[in-house]
């Protein structure tokens, strides 16, 4: 089963711009989603998507896929996470053919420190 993580994470924040890379605990702070999504088990495959070429920089040194870049457009204070979604599964199954079962939406700056336990608890209720 291919269960994807996709994890936002938009350069342009106005109150708090690039804090999905500021530390958190000696780490940037979605080096702790990342990490979490990896060492779950249940995430066959987790991408960042992302505008800002260093978020980017920084999702791949800790692991991440950087697939794609997001379009400008879509990381607006307003913008959705629909649309973001959309896009990257639209992105992946065009590019890549790469359609899984399950998508997780794991937004670092929402819940930080988040455990794969968390993820295990949350597949088990499907």
């Amino acid at each position: 089963m291919e269960i994807l993580a996709v994890i936002p994470a938009r350069g342009g924040s106005k109150s708090m711009p690039r804090k999905n890379i500021r530390p958190l605990l000696g780490k940037p702070l979605i080096a702790w989603i990342i990490g979490e999504a990896k060492k779950s088990g249940l995430i066959t495959r987790a991408i960042v998507s992302t505008d800002d070429p260093e978020i980017a920089a920084v999702a791949k040194a800790c692991g991440a896929e950087v697939p794609f870049m997001r379009p400008a457009e879509l990381a607006q204070d307003l913008s959705t996470d629909v649309e973001f979604l959309v896009h990257a599964l639209d992105w992946l199954k065009r590019e890549e053919d790469y359609e899984p079962e399950i998508v997780l939406c794991l937004p670092a700056d929402r819940s930080p420190l988040q455990s794969s336990i968390d993820f295990l608890t949350l597949m088990s209720r499907r």
